[in-house]
């Protein structure tokens, strides 16, 4: 887990990079004469980052309407983009040949290779699915709300997905000059479209404004993933990443360090887009091990590792269907993702993600050797009292733990009792009791 905890952050700085690229391309839209400079983006990616870092500093108990907030507002985005560009482009529309049939190849690989790499901009969305599995401490009902968040979000992502990749290419216009475009792909089509600079502007707003609740929600569970760690022992100051403020309920000093790291990615931009975009691109690679390694174990052992009182239980057959389907993605993935972009290969169009992945790898085996194998005893099942839960939450955690703790302990007495020829509990008569 410790190598993944910096590329976490580097996925916070994906959102403001994202919505200083949108804003970069507004000021294009309206002077062709501008030339962006690095530091442009660099003031626009802080700014992006700081009004996240104070949301999840002070405005804690505002994060559930935050999050509501922004599923209506990315949902009624989808709806009003949609409906606006296909009205005002109507009729001019692209064919359906060239929307869901034409393939376009300009990196050099084969056609198939080259399809495979195009995964690794779907894989950066998947990253966003576990972000439940790090605040499930603060979910009501964690167990079962847990698993249909993240179906939740995998069939909304899915539906909407499609439709919408689908209205912007019938009304993209020729693909060459969407690609070559300064006010960028998501510009260009939309004002293609419209016809209307304001207009524009008026519809980018809605992926201006996601991109700002996705970086509230990313810096969330980054810091909540380092509290969490550092609370079992895993990192280096534990006791100090670990610590919650009593007033602010929230983890102060884990929430200060995912902004500096994030702070530093922001400037490794500054000096080189290429290692700015291997770091992301290691993230993608590294968040797809995390998933898959824990998933290929459970088959390993004949999916036998789950607890048999789960409240979400899947088919039998479709169970193992989806684990080893998981698997292969994870493997096919992690080898293509450190392929170059493009044919031939130079300095420039190398692609660094393996060497951004390594750096990462080598520096969590020298934590491990020099510190977490001395303080890391695996995930506490036991909490004490200054742990962070949801609000408003039925469920309170460290009672839970005790009594899935207690409940542990008697299985295994009945287990043991089997063993020695004893009736369990549920066997005793009633002359017995």
């Amino acid at each position: 887990m410790a190598d993944i905890l910096p590329i976490r952050r580097s996925l916070v700085a994906t959102a403001g990079l994202l919505g200083s690229q949108l804003i970069i391309g507004i000021i294009s839209l309206y002077n062709e004469n501008y030339s962006p400079q690095p530091w442009h983006q660099f003031l626009i990616y802080i700014g992006y980052n700081v009004v996240a870092a104070l949301l999840n500093a002070f405005g804690n108990h505002m994060l559930p309407y935050i999050n509501k907030t922004a599923i209506i507002w990315s949902i009624s985005g989808f709806a009003i983009i949609c409906i606006t560009i296909l009205a005002c482009a109507s009729p001019d529309y692209n064919s359906g040949d060239l929307v869901y049939r034409t393939f376009i190849n300009e990196t050099g690989w084969p056609g198939g290779v080259a399809w495979l790499l195009g995964l690794l901009q779907g894989g950066l969305g998947l990253t966003g699915f576990d972000a439940t599995a790090h605040m499930i401490e603060e979910i009501p009902n964690a167990a079962v709300e847990g698993p249909k968040i993240m179906i939740y979000c995998v069939a909304i992502g899915i539906g909407t997905g499609f439709v919408f990749l689908s209205c912007l290419l019938f009304v993209a216009g020729p693909l060459e000059e969407v690609i070559s475009s300064p006010a960028g792909p998501l510009g260009y089509i939309l004002y293609h479209a419209t016809g209307s600079r304001a207009g524009t502007v008026c519809l980018l707003l809605f992926p201006l404004i996601c991109l700002l609740f996705a970086n509230v929600s990313i810096m969330t569970t980054s810091s909540r993933m380092t509290y969490a760690f550092a609370r079992d022992g895993g990192l280096p100051f534990s006791r100090i990443l670990s610590r919650v403020h009593p007033k602010l309920d929230v983890p102060l000093e884990s929430l200060a360090l995912t902004n500096v790291v994030v702070l530093v990615f922001g400037c490794i931009f500054l000096g080189s887009t290429s290692a700015f975009n291997a770091i992301v691109s290691a993230s993608v690679v590294a968040l797809g091990l995390s998933y898959g390694i824990p998933v290929a174990i459970n088959c390993l052992r004949g999916r036998k590792m789950l607890p048999a009182t789960r409240s979400f239980i899947l088919p039998e057959w479709f169970a193992w269907f989806a684990n080893l389907l998981g698997v292969a993605y994870v493997i096919l993935t992690t080898v293509l993702f450190v392929f170059p972009p493009e044919l031939p290969v130079t300095g420039s169009s190398m692609n660094y993600c393996i060497v951004a992945f390594g750096i990462v790898l080598i520096i969590s085996m020298i934590q491990w050797f020099v510190d977490g194998r001395k303080n890391f005893k695996g995930p506490k099942v036991e909490l004490d009292d200054h742990v962070l839960t949801a609000v408003n939450s039925p469920v309170n955690v460290r009672a839970a733990s005790m009594v899935q703790r207690q409940f542990d302990d008697e299985k295994a007495a009945e287990a043991q009792g089997e063993r020695d020829g004893r009736p369990s509990a549920g066997e005793l008569s009633e002359k017995d009791v």
